[in-house]
């Protein structure tokens, strides 16, 4: 019950404050669990990054899922979701049941503008803590380079996909690891939950007949079960996929971004405003109905994962792997994190000042936090 209080109490701060999407939530992940509390290493964070990125959905919520899973088990995967998903929830509930229209509060307009700054040092700290971790070698460094340079130039899901795969073929070619000298049992990943997420993605439709409640989960399942590459790929499929007019869309979209936590959570102010009798359901069953698929492909792969990560010919291939990872978190910062926040040398400059301080003098990221929210105030005043 302690792992259970401590596993939602973390990962809640982590919902308040988490700001910046997907990536600047990995930074905020290996802050907290790698380099502050030591729930797991390095190595182990890389192992389950990498596989995040090969599952559909949403890559940072199935990570907070995975470290949740290492601390508490599946309860604990649980638990870690709800928290970091909560604060989102309901602000984008009671937000949608507010019908709020516009925003043009400049306080809150400066804010956003601090957080998005905010976000460019928590990423920047992660891609420099990992590249310090996995790229020591002169090979594990080409790779990084290689990869970079073709994900700066080619952004695209698939590219990402296409990277990964290349560096682990790179890692397992060059890379020589001394083979175990017993047989290892590997596990094989789960076919009962594997055919469950098959079931509900090709046949659930089939149930929905009747019941705007049912219509509305296989809606957003199906959509949560069919992309890659987080929150900003899921977008366009959602806008050409959910009965609402192109307004509220949008209204959706601009909170998401806006609110800490996973931008998925767009499913719940797109959710409440579509089952207008019940909104509140709405939104539950739009929420869950979108992050269900890729936790279901999480626990199907998890075990199986770990198990032949330990093969000798794999581990070399995760070093490749690990690189390219490092790759991707360097390449989003570079676009769209950077450009999207700084737009003044002044906003370089402070970005690069607290960048120095967060990593000579370990100041917690709340302060930080708060601090560039009072600045962001400021600027826009």
């Amino acid at each position: 019950m302690k792992n259970y209080v401590e596993i939602f109490w973390q990962f809640l701060l982590l919902g308040l404050t988490s700001f910046g999407g997907p990536m600047a939530h990995l930074g905020y992940f290996r802050k907290t669990f790698v380099e502050k509390l030591g729930w797991l290493d390095d190595e182990s964070y890389a192992k389950i990054v990498a596989l995040c990125q090969f599952l559909p959905g949403p890559s940072s919520s199935q990570v907070g899922f995975s470290i949740g899973m290492k601390k508490g088990g599946v309860a604990g995967g649980v638990i870690a979701f709800v928290a970091f998903t909560l604060p989102s929830f309901l602000i984008l509930y009671f937000l949608a049941t507010l019908e709020i229209k516009q925003i043009d509060n400049q306080t809150i307009v400066g804010i956003i503008s601090g957080l998005k700054l905010f976000a460019v040092v928590i990423v920047a700290d992660a891609t420099f803590g990992m590249f310090n971790s996995f790229c020591k070698t002169k090979l594990a460094f080409s790779i990084f380079i290689l990869c970079a340079l073709t994900l700066l130039f080619f952004q695209t899901f698939f590219i990402q996909i296409l990277v990964i795969a290349l560096a682990g073929c790179l890692g397992a070619t060059f890379v020589k690891s001394e083979p175990k000298s017993e047989p290892q049992h590997y596990i094989q990943p789960s076919i009962p939950l594997l055919l469950l997420f098959f079931g509900i993605l090709f046949f659930g439709i089939a149930l929905s007949h009747h019941n705007e409640l049912i219509e509305l989960f296989i809606s957003y399942y199906q959509m949560g079960g069919l992309i890659f590459g987080g929150g900003h790929v899921l977008l366009p499929l959602i806008a050409h996929n959910t009965p609402v007019d192109e307004s509220s869309f949008l209204m959706g979209y601009a909170f998401a971004q806006a609110m800490p936590g996973p931008m998925f959570t767009i499913a719940t102010y797109l959710g409440a405003i579509t089952i207008e009798n019940n909104p509140f359901a709405g939104a539950l069953v739009a929420t869950l109905g979108i992050f269900l698929p890729g936790f279901l492909l999480l626990l199907a792969f998890e075990k199986s994962f770990e198990s032949y990560s330990k093969k000798p010919i794999i581990k070399s291939a995760l070093l490749g792997i690990n690189a390219s990872v490092v790759a991707i978190i360097f390449a989003a910062l570079c676009d769209p994190i950077i450009p999207s926040a700084i737009t003044s040398w002044g906003d370089a400059l402070l970005v690069l000042g607290a960048f120095v301080v967060i990593r000579k003098y370990k100041v917690h990221v709340v302060y930080l936090l708060c601090l560039f929210c009072l600045l962001g105030v400021a600027k826009s005043l």
